[in-house]
């Protein structure tokens, strides 16, 4: 990552002083209209970032990560930045926490927000949609950032990405469910075409496909709300469709809920396996089996991985995916499972 531009940088190239830029920056009324666009230029050109914040907290001696999550209301990003946040606080950082409500648009203004208060660094799991533009001025103002569980700029060099080894768990999951009997397993939820539910539903497909069974998919939001609209689904019109692996846990919850009300018995009927094992996995009844993606630890390695970058300048890798497992509970194994 560059060097980020300085305000020595903007005086030098639009030939003015230092002081000449701060009267420009703070908006006074007594530099000429000329030199004031002479500067505006500069800074353009430079993708120089105003810093709000005392020029003592500028750059990495702030201490400040903005940590940028797409969706807080789903416990998996939650327990994610709580655990990223409290690594950071271990080491002396603070952390400022935004959800963008996988909204490009907000995202692109807390980023903006950031920049200008001075944080050392990003951690990003970003917004799908509208381009570039976001991570261009990152990289203008030259912060390290990193992007985890979802990868939207993928110019190599610039922005590290670290996530979980989706395709294995995808695998895992078909595998355990073809071992328990089923032939006719469907994958469920997800939006289609999103890079993240390609590659939560591509170690399915390739099992699917290399034992000779067919493939059944039922996009949607993955929401509770979906998974329970697709158990009543499945139950009326798809009786042949014996079990499901699901795009999160959040849609095989509301999976178990469609069934309960359809009076199929989720673990003997029908066989469902989520993904993440988020902790009301365990608690709900029956327990739900799931594709664990350790999000406590996959936080603190985030965090680590990016403090040596800023306090070491030992950048991360490109890519790093990390390890998932199965945990097997009754959802798919039955309810004398314990």
């Amino acid at each position: 990552m560059k060097k980020r531009p300085t305000i020595l940088d903007v005086a030098d190239k639009a030939g003015v002083s230092k002081s000449t830029v701060s009267l420009v920056l703070q908006n006074s009324p007594s530099v000429r209209q000329s030199t004031r666009e002479d500067v505006n230029r500069a800074i353009s050109d430079l993708g120089y970032v105003y810093n709000r914040s005392a020029a003592g907290l500028r750059g990495a001696a702030s201490g400040l990560i903005g940590l940028i999550i797409n969706d807080l209301r789903n416990p998996f990003f939650t327990e994610f930045a709580a655990s990223a946040q409290m690594e950071f606080a271990r080491k002396g950082y603070s952390t400022v926490i935004a959800n963008t409500d996988e909204d490009p648009g907000n995202q692109a203004q807390v980023i903006g927000t950031m920049i200008e208060h001075g944080v050392s660094a990003f951690v990003i799991s970003p917004a799908y949609g509208g381009g570039d533009n976001a991570f261009d001025r990152i990289e203008h103002a030259g912060i390290p950032t990193m992007q985890v569980l979802r990868q939207v700029d993928n110019r190599t060099g610039l922005f590290p990405f670290a996530t979980h080894n989706y395709a294995a768990g995808g695998e895992m999951a078909t595998h355990h469910l073809i071992d328990l009997g089923c032939r006719k397993i469907a994958f469920v939820g997800g939006l289609k075409d999103r890079p993240i539910t390609n590659e939560r539903m591509s170690g399915y497909r390739t099992v699917m496909t290399a034992l000779g069974y067919s493939t059944t998919t039922f996009h949607g939001r993955p929401s509770r709300a979906f998974g329970r609209e697709m158990a009543l689904t499945i139950a009326s019109e798809h009786p042949e469709i014996e079990a499901s692996i699901c795009f999160s846990d959040l849609v095989a919850l509301g999976m178990l809920s469609g069934f309960a009300e359809a009076g199929v018995k989720v673990g003997e009927d029908f066989r469902l396996v989520g993904f993440d094992d988020i902790e009301e996995s365990s608690l709900v009844y029956p327990r739900l089996s799931s594709i664990r993606c350790d999000t406590e630890l996959f936080g603190q390695s985030a965090a680590q991985a990016m403090l040596t970058w800023i306090v070491d300048d030992i950048r991360p890798p490109d890519v790093k995916h990390y390890d998932v497992n199965l945990i097997e509970r009754q959802s798919s194994v039955g309810p004398d499972h314990e």
